[in-house]
């Protein structure tokens, strides 16, 4: 389990760019319930979660684990990877939207 979830670094940097909760639970693929549990400490985040975190956020993937917990895992670098998973999250979400 992570400990010691920063949700003040996550509401400061949200904040920053003027978005919601949601926001960053959507575009990591969690629902909000989720979300709360992660700002709880009560829940883990993967290596494709705080990817998308930081992609969002505008931070390193490194810097938004650190803000994360001790346990969080940091992603790897392939960016072909992360393109591929980035377009699976947009077509679900069209998905969602055009039913």
């Amino acid at each position: 389990m992570a400990l010691f979830f920063d949700g003040e670094w996550y509401e400061a940097r949200l904040a920053e760019r003027g978005l919601p909760r949601a926001v960053l639970a959507a575009v990591s693929g969690m629902s909000e319930a989720e979300l709360a549990l992660v700002f709880k400490d009560q829940r883990e985040l993967s290596a494709a979660e705080v990817a998308a975190f930081a992609e969002l956020l505008g931070v390193s993937a490194a810097e938004a684990a650190a803000g994360a917990g001790v346990s969080t895992p940091v992603p790897g670098t392939d960016p072909l990877a992360r393109i591929a998973e980035l377009e699976r999250r947009v077509a679900a979400l069209e998905a969602k939207l055009c039913k």
